[in-house]
């Protein structure tokens, strides 16, 4: 948990099943930016904030989301031990209006080891388009209980819930919480939803089931998830072209000022060399090609979860996981790993079993982060369709295939690993679909970029700082008559041969592992014999390159399965290893992507040479 030593009048806990808008309204209250999705879990650790009402300050405290109190999940174990250990002196119970019977069951759950406690009806404005309304007095009368509505999004109903919490603590409002017998909380709050709720039937509620007929449907749901991928990945590839010329035309400028700078001030060559060919050049090529794509695909990214359909995804892939041995949710974790391999390790904390949760971590590296898609799509367009608009879509097309056989990968390791390791009696896949929402534009682009685009952006950064020294110090320190570099690559040559590509290749894959951005830029420095890494004008430049190094087909075909198929990052493995507390798993991780790529290039290798392939 975040920890936090201000001191408060009060102390107060959110509580509540996952995706009732409980981070919402946590981050409404608070002013915090707790990041927040339509979709199960995204809270999966506490988070503490701080408001001022009336003369008081209040500590708040978000606990994750639980669908009951017998701590079935490490999340659940987090909030039932926060409830009962920590003595708040009151417990904002989060319901969802629309859903209140199921709401209800855990708040009963809670109120039954809770004696202060406010119940909050979140998301009332879309109870009412759903053509559902609850009488809050009639609720209240029943459980004993302040009972206040509101809409977080919109921080309507802020003040009355704060008014509520600020009498609940005080003891202005005693609370006689009606407490029923364990195991009656279902039949209990089928009760109090049938007393004090009144349904009329609502479009958005028909809308909804009509499209979920369409996207979770056997026949439609994979094919749309897929050309819906192609899209994105289609829309992040032309849209970043022009910003990362600009941003190159930059840093290339801000270099020449640099060398300048260094030069006026007589600063030693080594000095120069390290920081402005080293440092700054890796720095610079980082940014210029992370930052457009990303600032486009994680504001689309953001979209998709907003509006609901990433569970969608998850949905319709559960059936695969299950196949395997896994667990559906892992499909969410996935998923976000195309944008961070680090992100998407954090996220399999969403999944309740300990073994599903490790063969999740595990194989989250087969789906290519965001540092390894320029290589792909460069390569895909240069080899296997070609420039201009058309070429660019079909490159787009045959990345979504490149994902799907991303995805079939996770799933053979998957059920590799389920069948070695023990079962632990994991738990089934619990996910509810949300409604179907308008995202709030401004607001999810902003937090995408600041949340996502520029937390990934400044890790991969503070990586490639260093690993630019390093990586110059191996192009010009010399050994022999010959520079580090080059000693490398003669050692590797014939296991680059092996595998259809060659020293070069496998020593910028090895010196990529701070960073993935650093592998085609130290890929074009051996290449090209210069101590500097390189950046490429345009395509025909890189395959003109390529091309002199007798790249062909059966090389770019081998180089993208290396691409997909290789170590986690320094920073996934670092996560990997905060996120499991073990070695081994984080050994596991990096050699298992790497053992398979180094199997399938063999295969395709001896294939081309029998002509076979390509």
């Amino acid at each position: 948990m975040t920890e936090m030593t201000e001191k408060a009048d009060y102390t107060i806990a959110l509580a509540g099943n996952p995706n009732v808008g409980k981070s919402t309204l946590f981050n409404a209250l608070t002013g915090l930016k707790q990041h927040t999705g339509n979709w199960t879990g995204k809270t999966v650790e506490g988070c503490r904030g701080s408001f001022c009402h009336q003369g008081y300050r209040v500590l708040a405290e978000d606990l994750p989301g639980a669908y009951s109190l017998s701590a079935f999940s490490r999340e659940e174990a987090l909030t039932r031990q926060s409830l009962l250990e920590n003595h708040y002196d009151c417990a904002v119970l989060v319901l969802d209006a629309g859903l209140l019977q199921r709401s209800l069951c855990f708040a009963l759950e809670v109120l039954s080891v809770c004696d202060r406690a406010v119940v909050c009806l979140n998301l009332a404005d879309e109870a009412r388009r759903k053509g559902i309304t609850v009488d809050e007095k009639a609720l209240q009368e029943r459980l004993g209980v302040p009972v206040v509505q509101s809409c977080a999004l919109k921080k309507q109903g802020l003040a009355a819930l704060k008014d509520a919490v600020l009498a609940v603590c005080a003891g202005d409002f005693v609370c006689c919480p009606k407490r029923c017998l364990n195991g009656e909380e279902q039949q209990r709050a089928a009760q109090l939803a049938a007393a004090c709720t009144t349904v009329t039937r609502g479009k958005k509620q028909a809308r909804d089931r009509r499209l979920d007929r369409v996207l979770t449907s056997k026949l439609f749901g994979l094919p749309l998830m897929a050309l819906l991928t192609a899209a994105l990945f289609w829309l992040t590839a032309v849209g970043a072209n022009v910003p990362s010329q600009w941003l190159a035309a930059l840093f290339g400028v801000m270099k020449q000022n640099l060398s300048t700078f260094f030069t006026w001030c007589h600063a030693p060559k080594f000095l120069s060399g390290i920081f402005i060919d080293g440092v700054f050049t890796t720095l610079s090529w980082v940014v210029a090609v992370m930052l457009p794509p990303m600032a486009i695909f994680f504001p689309l990214f953001s979209l998709l979860e907003d509006a609901g359909l990433l569970p969608r995804i998850a949905f319709n892939l559960d059936r695969g996981f299950a196949a395997c041995g896994a667990h559906g949710k892992q499909s969410l974790c996935m998923m976000m790993g195309l944008g961070c391999n680090a992100c998407g390790v954090t996220g399999c904390r969403i999944i309740e079993s300990d073994r599903a949760r490790n063969i999740a971590v595990v194989t989250n590296n087969f789906m290519p982060c965001n540092g390894r898609l320029p290589i792909l799509i460069a390569l895909l367009t240069l080899y296997f369709t070609g420039a201009g608009v058309f070429g660019t879509l079909a490159a787009a097309l045959l990345m979504a295939a490149v994902l799907t056989g991303c995805v079939g990968l996770t799933l053979l390791c998957s059920l590799l690993l389920s069948k070695i390791w023990h079962k632990d009696g994991a738990a089934g896949f619990a996910l509810e679909l949300p409604p179907y929402r308008v995202p709030p534009l401004g607001k999810t682009l902003v937090r995408s970029f600041l949340d996502r685009t520029l937390r990934v952006l400044g890790r991969a950064a503070a990586v490639a700082a260093p690993a630019g020294a390093l990586i110059w110090l191996c192009a010009n320190v010399r050994a022999g008559g010959d520079t580090v570099l080059q000693h490398c690559v003669r050692f590797l040559e014939p296991f680059g041969q092996f595998i259809g590509l060659d020293g070069a290749v496998v020593t910028a894959l090895i010196l990529g592992f701070p960073a993935n951005e650093t592998v085609l830029p130290v890929l074009l420095m051996t290449y090209t014999g210069g101590g500097v890494m390189q950046d490429f004008s345009g395509y025909a430049e890189l395959s003109a390159i390529l091309g002199a190094h007798g790249w062909t087909a059966a090389t770019a075909a081998c180089m993208i399965v290396m691409t997909v198929c290789r170590f986690p990052c320094s920073t996934a493995c670092l996560t990997i290893k905060k996120e499991t507390g073990s070695l081994r798993l984080t050994l596991l991780s990096m050699a298992l992507p790497t053992a398979l790529g180094v199997i399938i290039c063999a295969v395709l290798s001896m294939l081309h040479k029998l002509q076979l392939f390509f």
